[in-house]
């Protein structure tokens, strides 16, 4: 079963993944199969330059309106 992990980057935390950029108004979902942990992955691709993790039942505790360009996917790592 696949799982999604979302996470946040603070201000100064701007990343290339994929020839996508990951910055303070966007929103990361790795998604994942639920026997990997979605912060392993979020700190293999982002180091430890993030702000937050949730995990996909905890989505709707992120409020969107300060993040405008949304939610970008990372490919799927499994």
């Amino acid at each position: 079963m696949l799982k999604k992990t979302y996470i946040t980057f603070g201000q100064v935390h701007v990343h290339s993944v994929e020839g996508k950029t990951f910055d303070k108004d966007c929103v990361a979902c790795i998604i994942h199969d639920e026997k990997v942990n979605g912060r392993d992955i979020a700190f293999e691709l982002f180091s430890d330059k993030w702000h937050q993790s949730f995990e996909h039942d905890h989505v709707q505790d992120i409020c969107m309106k300060y993040y405008p360009r949304g939610i970008i996917e990372v490919q799927q790592v499994f």
